[in-house]
């Protein structure tokens, strides 16, 4: 396949920008970089918190890890580098979401520091929140709803984190919710007050009838 050379390319500057977006919105863009181990809750977080961010009346999406590799990211595997492949293509998504002033959040196992880190420098430190969903891999695997760990513990699934491929904690999140012990309304408040406390969202923001 030929590449598109980027010398051949022009960045495009729209008058409509990132900042009027945001004004129309009311609210500042930022990408919400859920992060852990299978069955710690990352999506069912993610997706409590935009329900909770619509009710505020912000523009929202949730990518979710799964839905991702349905259609974007359909060709890709599990190998290393087709999982630093994968976080690459959600890191550009992002930053295009974030220039339409909306609020993203990611859902992905990410197990990688430098593939999260890269898309920390990508989108810009301050518009990236690693939000680290912390469980233990044994309550993880009680959870299991998807049967992936006792799959994986057969050896039906290959290089899966946690089991035959390894999770890099992060080492200085932005937030850590502990998805073992808090319920879905707690961490849904810890990242809200989170949002409201970096002047994102507005903590007076009225919810829709």
């Amino acid at each position: 396949m030929n590449h598109l050379n980027k010398n051949n390319t022009v960045w495009h500057r729209a008058t409509v920008t990132r900042a009027r977006r945001e004004k129309l919105n009311a609210h500042r863009s930022v990408v919400l970089w859920f992060t852990g181990l299978s069955g710690v809750g990352k999506s069912t977080v993610a997706h409590a918190v935009e329900e909770r961010l619509y009710q505020m009346g912000c523009r929202t999406f949730v990518f979710d890890g799964d839905n991702v590799r349905h259609g974007l990211c359909s060709d890709l595997g599990f190998s290393r580098e087709d999982r630093t492949e994968n976080i690459r293509r959600i890191g550009e998504m992002t930053r295009l979401f974030i220039e339409a002033g909306v609020i993203s959040m990611t859902a992905f196992i990410s197990p990688f520091r430098a593939d999260r880190e890269r898309v920390r420098n990508l989108v810009g430190k301050d518009d990236f929140i690693e939000i680290y969903c912390k469980c233990p891999i044994e309550v993880c695997e009680q959870r299991d709803v998807k049967g992936h760990y006792r799959r994986a513990r057969a050896g039906e699934i290959k290089e899966f984190t946690g089991i035959s491929s390894p999770y890099e904690e992060p080492e200085n999140p932005d937030l850590i919710l502990d998805t073992a012990n808090y319920s879905i309304e707690r961490s849904v408040k810890q990242v809200i007050d989170l949002l409201v406390k970096r002047d994102i969202v507005s903590g007076d923001k009225k919810l829709y009838e």
